[in-house]
């Protein structure tokens, strides 16, 4: 391919925006645990002709491999009641 360098310059910079925000830890793998495995999701930027101006590379995580009560026990998704979201916009148009 034409294109490896920008790809594998993607990669790197992905991989080195990840030590920078110090994303993970090496640890002893404990018994009884799934390891999350993960997998490289590849993006083309292109500007508004079409052309490309950017290769995106992102490390993911494939969370739906866990098993819950096993590796987790609660999740968390942050979402606003709709009473909260009326008060909000109430507030703001006074």
């Amino acid at each position: 391919r034409t294109d490896t360098d920008k790809w594998l310059k993607a990669i790197q910079s992905e991989i080195e925006s990840l030590r920078n925000n110090k994303t993970w830890d090496l640890v002893e793998i404990p018994n009884n645990v799934n390891i999350v495995s993960c997998k490289w999701v590849f993006a083309i930027k292109n500007n508004e002709s079409g052309e490309p101006t950017r290769y995106k590379a992102r490390l993911v995580a494939r969370g739906f491999t866990q098993e819950y009560l096993q590796d987790y026990d609660e999740t968390f998704a942050p979402v606003a009641r709709m009473t909260t979201l009326r008060f909000i916009l109430a507030l703001a148009n006074q």
